[in-house]
């Protein structure tokens, strides 16, 4: 392996000529090095999660990979994940576009846990796209110009004068080398130094125009490959007969010996979180595992039910604060309930763990922290594990967290077989990990028509961040001075994400979060869908007591034109103030987050308040610089899906310590027959860099929804989702 240096701190390794490929990262010097990252002092003022995390990813954001082939293919190794938010076709644009190769022509392949990557393999908080942006393209602009210089080399011209396109370096004079043939010498140690210059926006053809997925036909047609199609050599099928409260533990098997010596049954584990049944077909596995007779030790919440949660929520919130005199003031209490994160694909995992090393397949968000966690339940050096990072059928978040790994590999050690676990559906429901219940007190002061204070109290049953997120936050934020530094976690994470974007005087907003010893996980948007929906209601409240418009009321409050901009977008397309049949009714929402903003306005039809259903929706979205746009569509149609069904009917009701819903039927997520059949979504023109996307959609619908559903029923919700009977009859525990 050898090493390009070139002049701002940019180092390019060249590996297995005649193939070309680039392995980059930070050196002394720098051919195209990104732009700087923020130094310390000003991290400390940032408000965005993204800021924190792209700070603590700097380090090694250029450790990326690609490969040229003979072939002309190209193919670039993600460190992220894909779970469907359309991230391989995104990179596999700005790398089409750097490279002026074909779409179709360039593969993205999952990065295995890389540890050397440190903090720069974590997928989450919005921030893929925005934190690799510039290292992606800067990648690709290094493959180009050793391409570029082998074929002036060749021709004996200047590299000036020549011009990529489809695939190929093309000379003044019309002749042209496709890539595939330059790829040995580009692999070449003696090119020389290089300037690598990324091209400017304004010569993008393909970025930031609509396109379809790489993987879409794949996915439609059956043939894309997810965790448990895997053809792993004698990986045998596990189920795991779970205990009957959250975080009970195993007492006792007592018919272990007649379940062994069912038909197809190899095994019978058990584990930390239960006992698993290894069999020659899953059918097998399920039925031994519904026979095992286990004795069950107690759970962490056993005690614990909806209405006791929410009382000791209520009990935690802070008290709001005082207000001035001669002021009038609107006060208002919410409470969310526990939500399933719902992926189609359950929790699943392909362990081989064989005496001195373990190899694990899963579709994971935080692989490196995954690998670490499985090599020292299993006593193994981390370099003796190997984490193979699968596309998975859905997140939301819950794949931040790699508990079907860790007991894949439990029960593999132990069973001495390679094995595939799955999660059942009623696993996944009950067992999984939930977006935390929430209690939230607003308090809103006005004076002479307008908001001259604005308080947010919110308690919430702790959110889980081992998966990573805590180690990042340590390395940066904690290490910072000022009183960022100081807050917990949760604080961190609430302070950077969550923010009141009106001119509502002072603004105050507080989290208490409530240790509640459950298998919790951040849920699409985290503390922003329930806290910003929230506040969102009540800014329809207020302009109903100052007697104004809800988007009048608003565009006058918000703090900028970009803001307004979309807003008025959905006013303006929505026909913001139409008349409509009793019953139905508009609402409107607005949110900004991740550097990036969105106004909601949907139609509602609850002439049956307790079957409502959003009939329209018209979302506005401003994302700085869009990779592809109908990738952001995609993305703002699923917030407000989640919208929609957590607004409506989807929950999960917590009983004696253990959610009662186990499957979609039960868990009211929104069928087709739910969802607004008119959607028309927006993206407004580019402007900077690119701002998150993943979960800006949820709170702004939130708040639309319910304020619609409000107007359309003369009734304030405060209890979500609005309708929340148990109209089902829960699976045996």
């Amino acid at each position: 392996m050898a090493a390009d240096h070139s002049r701002r701190g940019f180092l390019t390794y060249l590996v297995a000529a005649p193939t070309l490929a680039l392995a980059t990262g930070l050196g002394p010097q720098a051919a195209a090095a990104p732009a700087a990252a923020p130094s310390l002092p000003e991290v400390a003022d940032l408000v965005d999660l993204g800021d924190i995390l792209i700070l603590a990813g700097a380090p090694t954001a250029h450790m990326l990979v690609l490969t040229v082939g003979t072939d002309g293919a190209v193919t670039f190794r993600l460190p992220r994940e894909e779970v469907g938010q359309g991230l391989t076709t995104a990179v596999a644009m700005l790398v089409a576009e750097e490279l002026d190769v074909p779409l179709a022509r360039v593969g993205v392949h999952l990065e295995d846990s890389r540890p050397e990557l440190l903090f720069g393999q974590f997928t989450g908080g919005s921030n893929s796209i925005r934190s690799l942006y510039d290292p992606v393209r800067h990648t690709a602009a290094a493959a180009r110009a050793r391409l570029v210089r082998a074929a002036a080399r060749q021709w004996g011209l200047a590299e000036r004068g020549l011009r990529t396109r489809d695939g190929a370096v093309v000379a003044p004079d019309g002749r042209s080398a496709p890539y595939g043939s330059l790829t040995a010498a580009a692999a070449s140690r003696d090119l020389g130094a290089l300037t690598a210059t990324p091209k400017p926006e304004s010569a993008h053809t393909l970025v930031g125009t609509p396109t379809s997925r790489i993987d879409a036909r794949a996915m439609v047609t059956g043939r894309q490959r997810y965790t448990l199609d895997l053809d792993v050599p004698g990986a045998k099928p596990c189920t795991v007969r779970r205990p009957p409260t959250l975080g009970g533990t195993v007492k006792s098997v007592a018919n272990e010996a007649a379940v062994r010596a069912r038909p197809g049954v190899l095994d019978v584990v058990v584990i930390p979180t239960g006992v698993a049944v290894v069999a020659e077909t899953f059918g097998q596995a399920l039925a031994a595992k519904d026979a095992l007779d286990v004795t069950w030790g107690p759970g962490t919440v056993d005690d614990l039910s909806d209405d006791d949660v929410r009382a000791r929520l209520k009990a935690a919130a802070a008290p709001l604060v005082d207000l001035p005199p001669l002021t009038r003031r609107l006060d208002a209490e919410f409470d969310f309930a526990f939500a399933s994160h719902a992926p189609l694909e359950t929790n699943s995992a392909v362990a081989d763990v064989r005496p001195g090393r373990a190899e694990i397949w899963s579709g994971l968000k935080t692989p490196i922290v995954a690998q670490q966690t499985i090599a020292k339940a299993l006593g193994l050096p981390v370099d003796k594990v190997t984490v193979h990072v699968v596309q998975a059928g859905g997140s939301f978040g819950r794949r931040l967290f790699f508990d079907a790994a860790l007991e894949a590999a439990q029960v593999s050690r132990a069973s001495r077989r390679p094995i595939r676990l799955m999660w059942s559906r009623v696993d996944d429901m009950r067992h999984g990990r939930m977006r935390p219940a929430t209690h939230h007190r607003i308090r809103a002061a006005h004076a002479r028509g307008q908001v001259i204070a604005f308080d947010h109290r919110i308690a919430a049953v702790e959110t889980d961040f081992r998966h990573g997120l805590g180690e990042i936050l340590t390395a940066t934020v904690t290490k910072l001075p000022g009183s960022l530094g100081n807050k917990t976690f949760a604080q961190i994470l609430f302070h950077t994400t969550v923010k009141c974007p009106y001119h509502f005087g002072v603004t105050t907003q507080h989290l208490t979060e409530v240790p509640l010893k459950m298998p919790t996980a951040s849920w699409r948007s985290v503390y922003s869908a329930n806290a910003r929906g929230a506040e969102e209601i009540v800014v329809d409240e207020l302009a109903a007591e100052l007697g104004k418009d809800p988007v009048d009321f608003r565009r006058s409050a918000l703090r900028n034109p970009a803001q307004r901009a979309v807003l008025d977008k959905v006013a303006h397309e929505g026909e913001w103030g139409r008349r409509l049949p009793p019953g139905h009714a508009q609402g409107v929402g607005f949110h900004e987050e991740y550097k990036s903003r969105t106004a909601c306005l949907v139609e509602i039809d609850a002439t049956d308040p307790k079957h409502p259903r959003v009939t329209k929706a018209v979302i506005a979205a401003d994302v700085g610089r869009p990779i592809n746009p109908r990738g952001l569509e995609a993305q703002l149609l699923g917030g407000l899906t989640d919208a929609v069904s957590t607004t409506l009917r989807a929950g999960l009701h917590l009983d004696k310590g253990l959610p009662l819903e186990g499957s979609y039927s039960q868990f009211h997520y929104a069928r087709q027959k739910d969802s607004p059949p008119e959607v028309r979504i927006f993206i407004l023109p580019a402007t900077g860099e690119p701002g998150g996307a993943g979960e800006l959609g949820v709170p702004a619908a939130v708040g639309a929804i319910a304020n619609a559903y409000a107007r359309a029923t003369g009734t304030r919700p405060r209890r979500f989702p609005v309708n929340f009977d148990v109209d089902f009859t829960p699976y045996p525990r």
